[in-house]
């Protein structure tokens, strides 16, 4: 027995049509920023990632004509523009909230809370991953690494950090956020809008005063490996049993010879004549 293919829920209707272009006065706007990215690079297809910002910034999301005019403007296919915004999750394909708010569910922030977290912000905003609240204000997604592990469980928000989250702390934010409240993120420069995150991505520059001196840099818990490797004292941390009380440890200082790192040089055979490498017994021995 066969199956027809609407039983098998596959279309055969007419091809898509063509995406309608954007107003004249849009296109012009749009061609004069893109003119100043695609000058930034020796061969113009580089300026693909920066444009598919910029349509993004205007839309909300990366839509139909927005890489119809990338491809216009480079000289493309929509297929190898469709290739490349299909590609990177910084694309949206559908229209997205003002603020994307995205919780870390990888392996270190799921273990300290993350998974808690994004269960939930999906049940008090009703709403699934990647989907989007009823007040087009918050669309909700998980993340498979924020780069923050040292401040687990993490949510970001249009990609500005909130470190050290809780199912609570999460929940204040997102009802912060629809509110209109004013949010100040744990590191970074203060919260905008996506479409105005979409632009400064694509390269233009961020024109609120003060945000760019407010950009910051890697937080405390970050730079600790980096003092470590520059020979700075850091005291000892010694964790112990929950029933235990707490002692100081001794400080062990290590001798010239003792190797702090795997990547520290050793002798091997290329630098040592004396221990020359290669087999000790004659082949079929």
């Amino acid at each position: 027995m066969t199956t027809s293919s609407s039983e098998r829920g596959v279309g055969l209707g007419m091809p898509e049509l063509p995406p309608p272009a954007y107003p004249d006065d849009v296109r012009a706007r749009l061609e004069t920023d893109a003119r100043e990215m695609i000058a930034r690079y020796p061969d113009s297809r580089s300026a693909l990632l920066p444009l598919l910002h910029l349509v993004q910034a205007e839309d909300g999301y990366v839509t139909r004509t927005g890489m119809k005019f990338c491809a216009d403007v480079l000289k493309l296919t929509t297929a190898e523009v469709t290739a490349v915004a299909t590609f990177y999750s910084m694309y949206r394909r559908k229209p997205s909230g003002e603020y994307q708010v995205g919780v870390c569910t990888n392996t270190l922030c799921a273990v300290m809370g993350g998974d808690a977290i994004f269960e939930t912000l999906q049940e008090h905003l009703g709403v699934g991953n990647g989907e989007t609240t009823g007040d087009g204000k918050v669309t909700l997604e998980h993340i498979e690494c924020n780069a923050a592990c040292d401040f687990a469980p993490v949510v970001m928000v249009n990609w500005e950090f909130f470190d050290n989250q809780t199912p609570a702390s999460a929940t204040r934010l997102v009802d912060d956020l629809r509110a209109g409240q004013p949010v100040e993120p744990t590191r970074g420069a203060r919260l905008c809008t996506f479409k105005e995150t979409a632009r400064i991505l694509a390269g233009f520059p961020d024109e609120r005063p003060g945000a760019v001196e407010e950009g910051g840099s890697a937080g405390p818990a970050s730079l600790v490996g980096l003092r470590l490797a520059k020979g700075e004292a850091h005291p000892a941390r010694v964790v112990h049993p929950r029933d235990a009380a707490p002692r100081e440890e001794p400080v062990h200082d290590p001798s010239p010879t003792e190797r702090l790192s795997s990547h520290d040089p050793v002798d091997t055979s290329a630098s040592d004549p004396a221990h020359p490498s290669g087999p000790t017994a004659e082949e079929g021995e």
